[in-house]
């Protein structure tokens, strides 16, 4: 009896030092840092991790942009960089340099919102061609005013608010709008805070701003929507408002987007790091929709957890940034 209760205490003993140590496995910490739109899904994804019983693991998330995230991340400072565009081809040089592999995962969809002021009764919508004028760099000191853009608007001066020049939704909006990345205007109000802008807007009843449908859901009481209407489009849509609903089935164009998250392979190699990336992975598709952005669907985030499992290194993309109408399901099959 005595023998036996040993070996009963000894087992026991033996049994804790494995719970203890499996949950030192994944004990740690992830830097995360980069795009303002990805921000409150990867800040919802790691208050779930954190929340966890056995998750030990402290995670950061950053706030810095896209182009600020990719510095820090092809810089080896970071083991996730959230990205609101695919990475450009100087921050895959710069990876290149410092010896940084990583996996480009998309994990959401996200249209850019037009806003108002709720105070502008003269403007409902706005043709891509109107915006282009409006925002390409020969616009500086020349476009200042409403009726300039259309004349029918009144003659009073307009107050531009947009992404800072370091996120991807910059790139992004300067890539569908004037058909080139990073080529706009520079006399406007620039953040890499979206709550910035929603503050600038509306405050101001002669403004005009762009950033992520989730900061215009969320503040849907300060601002008005402005519907865009792509008379390029083949769906023939006329003017279309970001929504939910037409992110998904493709009519709000040519501004919508797919989001991602970019994971550093050596980082990956820390089992705290794969422990949140794959929680990541298989809450993304609840969580998304909670903080106001959409899902992929199931086939897509299935094929990116396989990118993860096959160690896919590289952009879907080629590394050449932002392209608009990129069809997500598509690219990921062909990669695999």
């Amino acid at each position: 009896m005595h023998n036996r209760l040993w070996m009963m205490l000894v087992l026991i003993l033996i049994v804790g030092f494995s719970s203890c140590k499996k949950k030192q496995d994944i004990a740690g910490f992830v830097k995360i840092d980069g795009s303002s739109t990805v921000f409150p899904i990867s800040e919802a994804v790691s208050e779930e991790f954190r929340n966890q019983k056995d998750a030990k693991t402290q995670v950061t998330v950053g706030l810095s942009g896209t182009g600020g995230g990719f510095k820090k991340f092809c810089s080896g400072e970071t083991d996730i960089s959230d990205a609101s565009r695919p990475i450009k081809p100087s921050e895959v040089e710069l990876c290149q340099n410092n010896n940084i592999q990583y996996i480009e995962l998309p994990i959401a969809y996200d249209g850019l919102s037009l806003v108002i002021n709720p105070k502008n009764t003269w403007a409902t919508s706005i043709t891509v061609a109107e915006l282009k004028k409006l925002w390409e760099p020969e616009a500086q000191d020349k476009i200042k005013k409403w009726n300039q853009v259309r004349p029918s608007w009144p003659d009073k001066e307009i107050h531009l608010f947009g992404a800072g020049v370091d996120s991807g939704t910059y790139d992004y909006f300067t890539e569908a709008i004037v058909g080139k990345e990073h080529s706009s205007r520079g006399d406007f109000t620039a953040s890499e805070d979206d709550n910035v802008l929603v503050q600038g807007v509306s405050t101001d009843d002669y403004a005009l701003g762009f950033f992520g449908l989730a900061y215009y859901e969320e503040n849907k009481d300060k601002l008005k929507i402005l519907a865009l209407d792509d008379k390029n489009a083949a769906n023939g849509n006329g003017p279309v408002a970001a929504s939910v609903a037409t992110v998904m089935d493709g009519t709000y164009q040519p501004l919508s987007r797919p989001l991602f998250i970019y994971v550093s392979i050596k980082s990956l190699e820390r089992p705290e790091v794969r422990s949140y990336v794959d929680y990541y992975l298989s809450k993304a598709s609840h969580l998304v929709g909670e903080v106001g952005y959409i899902s992929l669907s199931d086939k897509a985030y299935d094929l990116t957890r396989q990118r993860v499992e096959k160690r896919i290194s590289g952009s879907l993309f080629g590394g050449r940034g932002s392209q608009v109408g990129a069809k997500i399901e598509v690219l990921l099959e062909q990669s695999l």
